[in-house]
């Protein structure tokens, strides 16, 4: 049984998935990671969902104004063992809809070049390849996405 919950980023649950999310990014990203994870601080996320699979915390995700129109979406991530269960969609959904009762008109986010599952993530859930944006606009290693959101 699947359960999301709308929290912010003071949920422990939250915190220990993003925990997680961290310790494979480090790897991911390689001698670049402390750069990437001072630009991912979670402390003033007031927009989260934790996603529970039979009482278990299985995965995550954020978002956070970005502009009048855009929020940002931050911190997605399912534990290795729950991928494939349609988790992420279901989160990505749920905060597309959060942004638009927001009454902003789109997401954006950041992904990094070495998270080729990310990528094509986003790509299946129609997000598309914009220019880097703001703190990740000089990033080589760093592709950017926007969705357009319709009500």
């Amino acid at each position: 049984m699947f359960s999301y919950l709308k929290t912010n980023s003071g949920n422990s649950d939250f915190r220990q998935l993003a925990s997680k999310l961290e310790e494979e990014l480090r790897i991911l990203d390689g001698d670049d990671h402390a750069h990437y994870a001072q630009l991912n601080k979670v402390e003033s996320i007031m927009y989260a969902i934790v996603a529970y699979h039979n009482g278990q915390a299985s995965g995550c995700g954020a978002i956070q104004q970005y502009s009048q129109d855009a929020m940002e979406i931050k911190r997605m991530y399912t534990i290795p063992e729950k991928r494939g269960l349609g988790i992420a969609s279901q989160i990505l959904r749920d905060l597309e809809n959060w942004t638009l009762h927001s009454n902003c008109k789109k997401c954006i986010l950041e992904t990094g070049r070495n998270q080729p599952e990310a990528i094509a993530f986003y790509k299946k859930n129609n997000y598309s390849i914009i220019s880097n944006f703001g703190r990740y606009k000089d990033s080589e290693n760093s592709i950017c996405f926007e969705k357009i959101l319709m009500a």
